[in-house]
């Protein structure tokens, strides 16, 4: 009995974890986020609030960086800090001129982020989902592209 169920809770581990990578919710949109598009790839991942000054300033900085990363296949994601959902975080979004994906759903703990207690914040994520940098504060495209690429020669 003890080896059909260690051999049953294997074979269930196994299919939670193999469905792990399959999901990240949907984004301002309500289209599904495929994993495809954060697995195995570096990431910039922006914290933002429509009551927050420097991120309004900052948007259009991360909407050039993400027209520049597109051909380098590294994504450039948002997410909103109060955690609107729905038709909230779509109107948010369109007032703020977000082009880039927000997701709905906070990754924070996929990639075992710090929860920050000031905004903006930009997190770096290398393509193994291991946190590089945390950028406070307003952010330029040219100065997140800068650190990217140090950090990618490092890598």
């Amino acid at each position: 009995m003890t080896r059909r169920l260690a051999a049953a809770l294997a074979i269930i581990g196994a299919l939670l974890l193999g469905g792990c990578g399959n999901d990240y919710g949907i984004d301002q949109s309500g289209q599904k986020v495929a994993a495809e598009r954060l697995d195995k790839q570096w990431l910039v991942l922006n914290y933002w609030a429509e009551w927050c000054g420097p991120c309004r300033t900052e948007i259009p900085e991360l909407n050039t960086l993400a027209d520049q990363l597109k051909a380098r296949k590294i994504g450039v994601f948002g997410v909103n800090f109060d955690n609107v959902q729905g038709e909230e975080l779509k109107s948010a979004s369109e007032k703020l001129g977000i082009k880039f994906t927000v997701l709905a759903s906070d990754p924070a703990d996929l990639f075992e982020l710090p929860r920050s207690e000031a905004l903006p914040v930009t997190y770096i994520i290398d393509n193994r989902g291991k946190v590089r940098e945390q950028l406070m504060g307003e952010q330029t495209a040219a100065g997140v592209m800068a650190k990217l690429e140090a950090l990618q020669a490092k890598n």
